[in-house]
């Protein structure tokens, strides 16, 4: 993901990540532009609106003002926050605040967007809700998910990529791979667990992606 999204750079003669043909090194701002990044961490000014918060964002992007104010209305309308833009975020849950970096990850309407497990650590409800949005944007948008939670991306994701300890294991859609699943129910948890065994060790940067 830092490699995706040009916060670190490869080593040298080590490859080389692609846009439209083109090396993301060299297009440097211009690919930027196309980009929309959530990450893990949840650390956002706890003492800041929503509303505030989304427009310092957009205006770190570059986002016109009056379109900034467009879109915030509207993302924090789809993410079901409309009543919160005016209330700080330090008392938002968990989902709210995921909620509130997938909004900010959509300012300037990106290409491309990465998120880094943008359900973890949430309950039920809010899975869904964050699951929902994401099929969503899906649909005109390329979306880049990194996630240990395999029910979330299941029905959505239309290519599944393992990975173990730095090296590519298994990719396709979903209803190829789990032809693969030795266990009697064939769904990507035990997918999940045929590879990476029952405790799931995530020190192994162990990841399904959308």
């Amino acid at each position: 993901m830092n490699l995706i999204t040009n916060n670190i750079s490869p080593d040298k003669g080590s490859g080389e990540i692609l846009w439209n043909g083109s090396d993301t090194q060299k297009l440097g701002r211009s690919y930027r532009k196309n980009l929309g990044y959530m990450p893990q961490q949840q650390e956002i000014y706890p003492t800041v609106t929503a509303g505030r918060f989304l427009g310092y964002i957009a205006s770190l992007k570059g986002v016109p003002q009056k379109q900034a104010m467009t879109e915030i209305k509207d993302l924090l309308s789809k993410g079901e926050l409309s009543d919160c833009t005016d209330k700080k975020i330090g008392g938002f849950s968990g989902g709210m605040k995921q909620r509130v970096l997938i909004a900010a990850s959509l300012l300037g309407n990106p290409k491309l967007i990465i998120m880094d497990e943008p359900t973890a650590g949430l309950d039920p409800r809010q899975r869904v809700i964050i699951r929902n949005l994401i099929n969503d944007l899906g649909n005109d948008k390329i979306i880049l998910i990194a996630t240990h939670i395999t029910s979330d991306i299941e029905d959505i994701a239309d290519k599944i990529i393992m990975i173990k300890e730095g090296e590519l294991i298994a990719e396709g859609k979903v209803s190829d791979l789990i032809n693969n699943v030795n266990a009697e129910q064939k769904n990507l948890e035990n997918l999940y667990l045929q590879y990476y065994g029952e405790k799931g060790d995530e020190s192994n940067n162990e990841d399904f992606s959308l």
